[in-house]
């Protein structure tokens, strides 16, 4: 008796597993429930998340998003302090010379252009916003080195302000993986994103995933037997299935 019952619940369980399945697929990958249950699973993983880059005011987080491109947030947080001690304010770093800039970025990598680009970001903001960075993405994007990533990061963690997604390297590679967007570029993700994510949830969900992405999601090598995102996962590199 025991042993039919044993049978009888793995049987069960595995057509339970198949409906499920179906009805997964009948949904589709952009289904409300989807997506509900995908924020819901980021809140639980990430509830508290905040920006990993280190800094005190919208001008410091400028640089430092700058100085992230082709770099882990790690590197940035440890070269920003001596930055901004030798050069505190964007009409310090305007005068700064693009040797010393350098110096101080080098192990951020491309650090020649990236110096070019804080010391042209410093005299545009002294220049045109009087020393403050302004609190549109309209104005932000011309200032050099900060396209959208950089401007809706500023936007968001200083300002508090949702006028995109933020797409870096993570945020583009679990977007494809969970289906919730297709595009081949940063951009065409972000807009992607914009159609099916809250835009309420946009500031939290860029920093959710990239968290994501860091821990659990990783590029090569998904740890998908931690990732509480799974049953809702059907990415066809998933390493593990429930």
């Amino acid at each position: 008796m025991y042993v039919a019952n044993s049978k009888s619940r793995v049987v069960a369980a595995g057509r339970a597993k198949d409906t499920l399945k179906k009805q997964r697929s009948l949904r589709g990958d952009l289904a409300p429930d989807r997506i509900a249950a995908i924020l819901k699973g980021l809140d639980e993983a990430y509830p508290h998340v905040q920006c990993a880059l280190t800094h005190s005011s919208p001008w410091e987080l400028l640089v430092a998003t700058i100085l992230s491109a082709q770099c882990t947030d790690v590197r940035v947080n440890m070269v920003t302090p001596e930055l901004f001690r030798r050069f505190p304010t964007p009409a310090a770093m305007a005068k700064a010379t693009l040797p010393e800039l350098e110096e101080l970025i080098r192990t951020t990598g491309f650090f020649h252009n990236k110096a070019k680009s804080i010391q042209g970001a410093a005299r545009k903001v002294v220049g045109e916003f009087g020393g403050r960075v302004p609190e549109t993405l309209a104005e932000l994007i011309t200032i050099p080195g900060a396209a959208r990533k950089t401007a809706n990061v500023v936007l968001g963690v200083c300002f508090g302000k949702a006028e995109g997604v933020v797409v870096d390297t993570h945020v583009f590679r679990i977007a494809r993986r969970l289906g919730l967007a297709k595009g081949d570029t940063p951009q065409k993700v972000e807009q992607e994103l914009m159609r099916v994510i809250p835009q309420k949830r946009w500031i939290d969900f860029s920093h959710q995933m990239i968290n994501h992405g860091r821990q659990v999601c990783d590029a090569r090598k998904p740890k998908c037997d931690r990732c509480n995102l799974e049953q809702v996962c059907r990415s066809k590199d998933k390493t593990w299935e429930s």
